[in-house]
């Protein structure tokens, strides 16, 4: 079993950073992709951003140029580098990674960005 532990999610003012990590522990073989989603109230959850096994990234059209998805393949983390919030960035933000052909999910980390 894999568990993914999300931290660093808080209220912040626009134009403001945050950077959320998540943790990955348990049976972890190797990991693929890992990635960042989000879900706002009353709306579908979304993508943010992905980070390949070899580093190769891809962004949701809404945060290209403000956010920056990166890994840590020794620890097992991934992180999300977010500048220039803005009120619409606020929702839980969720770690997903994919192992041997399951995905995985955290708990999810509130952020909230105030106008």
């Amino acid at each position: 079993q894999v568990q993914l532990v999300e931290s660093g999610g808080g209220l912040v003012q626009a134009g403001g950073s945050l950077r959320l990590s998540c943790a990955a522990s348990g049976s972890i073989f190797s990991i693929d992709a890992m990635a960042w989603y989000r879900q706002a109230p009353g709306k579908q959850r979304e993508l943010v951003a992905t980070i390949g096994s070899g580093g190769s990234t891809n962004y949701g059209d809404s945060v290209k140029g403000r956010f920056t998805i990166s890994r840590d393949n020794a620890k097992n983390t991934v992180y999300l580098q977010m500048h220039s919030l803005k009120a619409e960035d606020t929702a839980v933000y969720y770690c997903n990674l994919w192992s041997l052909g399951k995905g995985y999910w955290g708990q999810g980390t509130q952020v909230t960005v105030s106008s």
